[in-house]
């Protein structure tokens, strides 16, 4: 019964959201749903499993950690949206700095894609009750050559379209799993059993350069920015606010019903919430495996997009887009085999801190340019430390082993 209700609520989420006319033609909703899904796509796959390993009972306020910062370089992001869209392209040091970090984000984009895709690779491997890293980096090329070749010779808005269809499906998901575990931790709590795990809890300065590598699972606010063509800048800063107030509040809702199945000695297997979902109901590894799969495609095939049509504006148009595909192609490949998952995750992360860290000296240099802006100097100072922040997630974050 409990596998027929979780079917039921992930199909009719995903119905609604996939299929919806008054979500389709709601600008709100689709300014929304970018960040959302990107904040989302990856991150909820892998948060568990992770922070389980490395900080024990102390996920669900790590997490907060996170989402905190994040929330935070969110609101650098969002000043920037209002006070430095209208002057991007005058000449500065703000502008200088901006366009430094659309550089660095290219290559953020570079890393994510090969991020997406090795964990696409782990789930699907899973799926059939395989870990091979030789297989893993295979699949992952093949794909690689099939998202760089489409874009090469077509271009990628064809396989764009099934984003929208990715993020529904992972969002009914999403709600799946929460009634999942909702009531699985329900039926503990009223038969008695319920009770926490052993495991080591304590927080060193590994455990705590390992969160800090952790920013790629809750990163993806920051499309908002760029997405000025399609939608005004008000829109955008409320859109990008509320997904991230989304976002955190089923982050959290997340980790404290998925403590008490968080186990000793789980590793740094990022595929692991499949068999810690399995004692809830037989059917979540399988549902959470088919969206894992679908959802981090589309987002590859957002981020190769995105990477390419950085790449192009960069240079000013002139290279045709189709040699930024084969560059991004070029570059995914090589850090698929000269690395594993858990380190891209780490890389991915440093990489966005990166850019996060220029995007709030962006926000601090035009707080200081801008005499009449209210609170000016609590502003600088804000986006300052924001900035250092992100500058030691760049500096010390590390991979999960």
């Amino acid at each position: 019964m409990l596998n027929f209700f979780i079917v039921a609520i992930a199909t009719c989420v995903f119905l609604y959201l996939a299929f919806s006319t008054r979500l389709a033609r709601s600008e709100g909703w689709k300014a929304t749903v970018t960040p959302l899904a990107s904040i989302m796509g990856s991150g909820f796959l892998v948060v568990a499993p992770l922070l389980a390993d490395s900080v024990g009972y102390f996920a669900v306020l790590c997490m907060g950690v996170l989402l905190l910062l994040a929330y935070a370089v969110g609101g650098a992001i969002r000043f920037n949206i209002r006070h430095f869209e209208p002057i991007e392209h005058q000449r500065g040091p703000a502008q200088t700095v901006s366009f430094v970090s659309r550089i660095v984000l290219a290559g953020a984009y570079f890393i994510s894609v090969t991020y997406y895709l090795q964990l696409l690779s782990a789930f699907l491997l899973n799926a059939f009750g395989y870990s091979s890293e030789l297989w893993s980096n295979i699949i992952t090329s093949l794909i690689l050559l099939f998202i760089g070749g489409v874009g090469m010779w077509r271009g990628l808005s064809q396989l764009e379209k099934i984003e929208s269809y990715a993020v529904s499906l992972n969002l009914g998901m999403i709600a799946g799993l929460l009634f999942a575990l909702a009531l699985y931790n329900i039926r503990l709590v009223s038969t008695g059993s319920w009770h926490l795990p052993t495991l080591d809890s304590t927080i060193d300065l590994h455990d705590l350069r390992v969160l800090l590598g952790l920013l790629i699972v809750v990163q993806g606010f920051e499309t908002s920015r760029y997405l000025q063509s399609e939608h005004p800048a008000e829109l955008r800063i409320s859109t990008m606010r509320l997904a991230q107030w989304i976002s955190a509040g089923i982050y959290i809702v997340f980790l404290s019903l998925m403590t008490v199945l968080f186990q000793h000695g789980m590793g740094a297997d990022v595929t692991a919430i499949t068999s810690m979902v399995a004692p809830v109901a037989i059917l979540l590894p399988i549902l959470i495996s088919v969206a894992a799969i679908g959802s981090q495609f589309s987002a590859s095939v957002a981020d190769t997009s995105g990477a390419g049509g950085l790449v192009e504006d960069i240079v000013q148009q002139k290279i045709p887009i189709r040699y930024a595909y084969l560059l991004v192609l070029a570059v995914t490949l090589f850090l698929t085999w000269m690395t594993d998952v858990n380190a891209i995750i780490a890389y991915a992360s440093r990489a966005f801190a990166l850019f996060y860290t220029l995007q709030s000296a962006t926000a601090a240099i035009v707080a200081y340019q801008t005499k009449t802006l209210e609170k000016r100097t609590q502003k600088i100072r804000l986006f300052s430390l924001i900035s250092l922040l992100c500058l030691l997630v760049f500096l010390f974050g590390l991979p999960s082993e």
